[in-house]
């Protein structure tokens, strides 16, 4: 009996921590959810379409401690200056509702901004809204959006989120380009590998 109890308690724990979301947002889609606005760091309220430069808008979601965003701290980083240098905006959203008391705080977002020198919009994706409406499932996850705000590029930073040094293409910065550019993107998806996002088990909610 206890056996079971334990197994119960384990798989419930894991839909909590790492309930994932249907298919992604579609290439040549337009941006859901563009008029939401979600609390950035600043302490102001800011929707995604307020963060589209000329050129367009960069979506990643993202959050603190996740091993493969550690990984790719330096390369958030460097694409996110790179993309604000091509006159492409820049919002990161930390979706990782089940962890807003621990690890993904506002206040740790705060931290965590700081530290890694954020120069850009990190905002609570409350209640993981945005998450649900794009089909992100993972952290880090990159959404890259033109100036009309129609999905261009779907994925990963680069082809290698595991090793940095076995990057042999760097996706979402060839997709920038391409974009800027006035031309096709190339390769518009990618796998995104990182860890889940940790959304609110909904039925244990009140379906919230």
């Amino acid at each position: 009996m206890k056996k079971i109890l334990f197994g119960f308690i384990a798989v419930a724990s894991l839909a909590t921590l790492a309930f994932t979301y249907g298919d992604p947002l579609q290439i040549g889609s337009t941006m859901p959810k563009a008029d939401l606005k979600m609390q950035d760091i600043s302490g102001k309220n800011i929707a995604m379409k307020d963060a589209r430069k000329e050129n367009g808008v960069l979506v990643m979601f993202s959050c603190n401690t996740c091993p493969y965003v550690v990984k790719n701290q330096e390369r958030t980083v460097a694409i996110s200056k790179f993309a604000t240098e091509n006159k492409v905006g820049v919002i990161i959203l930390n979706s990782n509702e089940a962890l807003r008391g621990d690890d993904d705080s506002y206040a740790a977002m705060q931290t965590y901004a700081k530290d890694q020198g954020y120069q850009w919009n990190y905002v609570v994706d409350k209640n993981h809204e945005v998450a649900d409406a794009f089909g992100a499932n993972r952290t880090p996850e990159c959404f890259l959006f033109d100036k009309n705000l129609k999905l261009v590029y779907h994925g990963a930073i680069d082809n290698s989120p595991q090793d940095e040094a076995a990057i042999t293409r760097l996706h979402l910065k060839e997709a920038i380009n391409e974009m800027v550019g006035g031309k096709e993107v190339t390769v518009k998806e990618s796998r995104s590998v990182g860890c889940t996002i940790k959304r609110m088990n909904k039925s244990a909610n009140g379906g919230m």
